[in-house]
C-alpha cells in the first residue's frame, strides 16, 4: 500500500528550518516554539559564492553602460559592489538604484553615500517592485543576480520591452551538511528546489521513513517529489501564506492541539 501524508501524520516535536535564523525576536517561527513546545533549528542547506572578476568578464558585460540597477537582496548588494571594487569600477552619482525593500536600500549606505543618489524601494515584494520599474521604462537596466533565481524579474522586463542585462554575479551551491548525518527532525521545511538538492548531494542514501517534508513555492514541492519523497506540508495555502502558517496547522493537528 502507497503511503499517504495523513497516514504519516504523527506528533511533532522538531522541525529544521532550511535558512539562516531570524534575527527578529518576533518571528513567526520562534512564536511558532515556544507556542506548542516545539523545537526549531536553523540551518542553511545553500550557500552563495561569489563571482570574480575574471570570470565576470567572460559575460562581456559592461556595467557602466546601463543606466539604473534592480538589487533583490543584501547579498547582491555586497557581491556587486565588491565586484566593481575588484573591476576597478566607479558608480557615476547619476547611477539610479531599484531595490525591492527598504531592507536592501538602507544597505546601500554600506557602499554609498544614499542621500545623493536616485534610489527607488518597494514596500515588501517583487510585485511592489514591478509597479515601480513600470515608470522607469526608458532607463538601461542591469540585474545582478545568482545562477540560480527566480524568473520573475526577468520575464517582467522582456515582456514589457525593457532594455536590460542580466549579470551573474554569485553561484548557488549545496552547503555542507555533514554534520547533521546523524541528527533527526520530526519535519524539514525547504524553500527552493537549490535546497532539496543540497539534501541529496550531502546524503544521497537519505531514506525519508517518517520525517515529513515541508516545501515553500510550486518549484520546490515539484523538487520534493521528483525525488521521489511524499511532500507531507505545502505552502502557501490559502489559510497560510507563509511556510510558519502552514507548519502551524500541520502541528496543531498532528499534535491533536484544539
Amino acid at each position: 500500500m502507497i503511503e499517504t501524508a495523513t497516514d504519516r501524520m504523527r506528533k511533532v516535536k522538531s522541525v529544521l528550518v532550511t535558512q539562516e535564523a531570524p534575527s527578529d525576536l518576533n518571528s513567526p517561527y520562534l512564536k511558532l516554539a515556544e507556542k506548542f513546545n516545539v523545537k526549531i533549528d536553523f540551518r542553511p542547506f545553500i550557500q552563495v559564492e561569489p563571482v570574480g572578476a575574471k570570470e565576470f568578464r567572460k559575460q562581456k558585460i559592461e556595467i557602466l553602460n546601463h543606466t539604473a540597477i534592480i538589487f533583490t537582496s543584501r547579498n547582491a548588494v555586497d557581491h556587486f559592489f565588491i565586484l566593481c571594487r575588484e573591476l576597478k569600477l566607479e558608480m557615476p552619482p547619476e547611477m539610479k538604484y531599484f531595490c525591492i525593500s527598504d531592507q536592501t536600500s538602507n544597505y546601500l549606505q554600506k557602499y554609498i553615500v544614499i542621500r545623493k543618489r536616485k534610489i527607488f524601494t518597494g514596500l515588501k515584494d517583487t510585485k511592489d517592485l514591478l509597479e515601480i520599474l513600470k515608470k522607469h521604462k526608458n532607463e538601461k537596466f542591469l540585474y545582478p543576480c545568482s545562477d540560480i533565481r527566480k524568473n520573475d524579474i526577468p520575464d517582467f522586463l522582456k515582456e514589457n520591452g525593457f532594455t536590460f542585462n542580466e549579470a551573474i554575479i554569485n553561484h548557488t551551491v549545496a552547503a555542507d551538511l555533514s554534520d547533521l548525518k546523524n541528527v533527526y527532525f520530526d519535519i524539514l521545511a525547504f524553500f527552493s528546489p537549490s535546497g532539496v538538492n543540497s539534501l541529496m548531494v550531502n546524503f544521497p542514501d537519505f531514506k525519508q521513513n517518517s520525517t515529513r517534508l515541508a516545501a515553500f513555492g510550486t518549484s520546490t514541492a515539484k523538487a520534493v517529489k521528483e525525488n521521489g519523497f511524499i511532500l507531507d506540508i505545502e505552502a502557501p495555502l490559502p489559510n497560510a501564506p507563509s511556510m510558519a502558517g502552514a507548519l502551524e496547522l500541520y502541528i496543531k493537528k498532528a499534535n491533536n492541539i484544539k
